[in-house]
């Protein structure tokens, strides 16, 4: 299951040391060395601690395996090019390959910090992802109805969340306003060739017809023409390698 596929260039040393929340504003608050931890654990396999939270009712996280309440929750991502030459140079096989890849690198991580595992794919009912990391970082929705963030743009993604048994200290970030207010022309709604995209809706059937085409090979290779559209982030745009497999883990998914 793709959401909102992630992409980006940025080198090892911003990947170490620029966390989602950290990256968007902010100053480090007393007693966050646990969620530095975990972020430090994912670096080595090029994902990010994208900030989190502590868990409302209103959020609907589960309880966890063995019925105790989760009391943090850490949204785990990417963007730029860390993950992909990790998992590329790995080369996993299988149905959904990135999916089961990153659940593996998770529970790994899970492991060290008795935390459970929630993946995007894990449903129904399916975890809340976007409201959630709507909670934990300074992103918004875009009118394709994916998030937009405001360095990155749309290349960037969740990959999962880790829920703790304790409350965890997160990185403080302001909220900022979405790029999306100050774009008059909205280029990402006119992009697409087969118009695919109304505000806040994805015609996903529409959209994997078209990719079917000979007149989708360029979507094929080069990533989706709506999201090459948006003027924010467009230095995260990792190219066509990667952006080409999610094309195919789209359509496939949609076949299937």
């Amino acid at each position: 299951m793709i959401i909102c596929v992630a992409f980006g260039t940025l080198s090892r040393k911003q990947t170490q040391t620029r966390t989602a929340a950290s990256q968007s504003a902010g100053r480090k608050p007393l007693g966050s060395d646990r969620y530095d931890a975990i972020a430090s654990d994912l670096t080595e396999s090029g994902l990010l601690a994208r900030g989190g939270f502590q868990p409302r009712p209103s959020d609907h996280v589960p309880s966890l395996r063995d019925g105790r309440t989760a009391r943090a929750v850490v949204i785990v991502g990417n963007a730029g090019a860390g993950m992909w030459k990790v998992f590329n140079r790995r080369a996993p096989s299988g149905p959904n390959p990135l999916d089961g890849w990153s659940r593996a690198v998770l529970e790994r991580v899970a492991e060290r910090h008795d935390a459970d595992v929630v993946m995007p794919s894990d449903g129904p009912p399916f975890a809340p992802f976007q409201r959630w990391a709507m909670r934990a970082e300074p992103v918004s929705a875009s009118p394709l109805g994916i998030l937009i963030h405001p360095e990155w743009g749309l290349w960037h993604g969740y990959r999962g969340a880790l829920l703790l048994p304790t409350e965890i200290a997160f990185p403080h970030h302001e909220s900022v306003a979405s790029p999306c207010d100050q774009c008059v022309d909205k280029p990402c709604l006119s992009a697409c060739p087969v118009h695919a995209f109304k505000r806040n809706q994805h015609l996903v059937d529409e959209c994997a017809a078209h990719l079917a085409t000979q007149e989708g090979k360029t979507c094929m290779g080069r990533g989706c023409l709506a999201r090459h559209a948006c003027p924010v982030g467009k230095a995260a745009y990792p190219g066509t390698e990667q952006a080409a497999f999610h094309m195919r883990a789209f359509l496939s998914e949609r076949s299937s």
